[in-house]
C-alpha cells in the first residue's frame, strides 16, 4: 500500500535519524529550487539540505535578510521535500516571530515533509550566516523557541535542530556555552554558526559532542575553514551541510555561459557542461507526462 504524504515523510525522518544513530557523519547537499533539488536526490547523500539563502536569492531575488515570509518559505519546502526522496533539513530562520510562531513553523515545514527544522536565534530580522552584523536574543529566549519546537513537531523522529549565531559578535565561550544550553532543552541537533578556526572545531567538538548531535556548515569562502567531512567526523561532528555549494555553482556556470553567449554569439563551445535536452526532459519528469498522456489520448490516433 502506497505511504501517504504523512507517512513519506515519517519515513524519510526515520531514515535520517537511522543514519546518525549508526555514527556515520551525514554529509548533506544543499539544494535551493526544483532542480537543484531533483539533481541532488538522485546522488544517493544521506540528507539534503534547504539552504534559506539560496531559497530566498532564486524565489524572490533577493538577499537573505529576513524579507521572506513563513508562507514563502514553507511552500518551497512542499515543492523540494514534496519532490525528492531524500530527507530533508530546512532552515527555518528565527521561526518567523514568536513562541506562536514557531509551534505553527514547525508543524507547517513538518506537514510540508521536511526531516529536520533548522532554528536560529538571531533577532528578527536576521541576516544570513558567515555575514557580519548578526545579532541574537537572549539565550533564554531561544531556549524557550527550543521547547517549544521539540513539544510541537508531530513526529518525533523529526530533527530540531538549533543553531547559534553568537559566534562572530560573541566568541567562541558564548557559543558554546548556548550550544549546550540548546542540547538540554531537548534539542536533537546543536549548529554552531561560523566558527573561525580549526582549533574552534575541535573544542566544539570535544565539548558538545555526546549532548546532542553536532552540525558544521562548510561555506565555500566563508568565515569557516574548509575541513573534509570525514575530518569532521572525527572531531566529533555527525552532520556537514553544503548550503551554498549548488548555488554558487550555479551562478558562476551561468555567468560563464551567458558571457559565452554574449561574446561568441552562439551556444557552440560552451565552457561549461551542459545536459542534453533528452537528459533535461528526464530529469523534470517529461516520460511520465508523455505515457500519461498516451494512456488517455482519445483522438483514436
Amino acid at each position: 500500500m502506497p505511504l501517504t504524504k504523512a507517512g513519506m515523510a515519517d519515513d524519510k525522518a526515520k531514515r535520517l535519524r537511522a543514519t546518525l544513530k549508526s555514527k556515520d557523519i551525514v554529509v548533506a547537499a544543499g539544494v535551493y529550487d526544483g532542480i537543484s533539488a531533483r539533481i541532488a536526490d538522485r546522488m544517493g547523500f544521506a540528507s539534503l539540505y534547504m539552504t534559506g539563502y539560496g531559497t530566498v536569492a532564486s524565489s524572490l531575488g533577493l538577499a537573505d535578510a529576513g524579507l521572506a515570509t513563513y508562507s514563502e518559505m514553507v511552500e518551497r519546502v512542499a515543492m523540494m521535500a514534496g519532490g525528492t526522496q531524500t530527507p530533508m533539513i530546512c532552515d527555518a530562520d528565527t521561526g518567523y516571530g514568536g513562541l506562536l510562531n514557531v509551534r505553527r513553523t514547525v508543524q507547517g515545514y513538518e506537514a510540508a515533509g521536511a526531516a529536520g527544522i533548522q532554528i536560529e536565534d538571531q533577532e528578527t530580522p536576521k541576516k544570513c550566516g558567515h555575514t557580519l552584523g548578526r545579532r541574537v536574543v537572549p539565550l533564554e529566549d531561544m531556549v524557550l523557541k527550543v521547547k517549544v519546537a521539540v513539544e510541537s513537531r508531530r513526529n518525533p523522529d523529526t530533527l530540531i535542530v538549533a543553531r547559534t549565531d553568537s559566534r562572530t559578535e560573541h566568541g567562541i565561550d558564548e557559543a558554546i556555552r548556548r550550544g549546550e544550553a540548546f542540547a538540554k532543552a531537548g534539542a536533537d541537533v546543536v549548529f554552531i554558526e561560523s566558527p573561525e578556526s580549526v582549533a574552534e572545531l575541535e573544542r566544539i567538538g570535544k565539548t558538545l559532542a555526546g549532548g546532542a548531535w553536532l552540525l558544521c556548515n562548510m561555506v565555500y569562502d566563508g568565515r569557516t575553514p574548509e575541513v573534509s567531512a570525514d575530518d569532521l567526523k572525527t572531531m566529533g561532528f555527525s552532520i556537514a551541510i553544503y548550503a551554498g555549494m549548488a548555488h554558487k555553482a550555479a551562478a558562476g556556470a551561468l555567468a560563464a555561459a551567458y558571457q559565452h553567449l554574449k561574446t561568441a554569439r552562439t551556444q557552440k563551445g560552451m565552457p561549461v557542461p551542459m545536459y542534453s535536452s533528452a537528459k533535461m526532459h528526464d530529469l523534470m519528469g517529461f516520460p511520465d507526462v508523455w505515457a500519461f498522456e498516451k494512456r488517455w489520448d482519445q483522438s483514436g490516433k
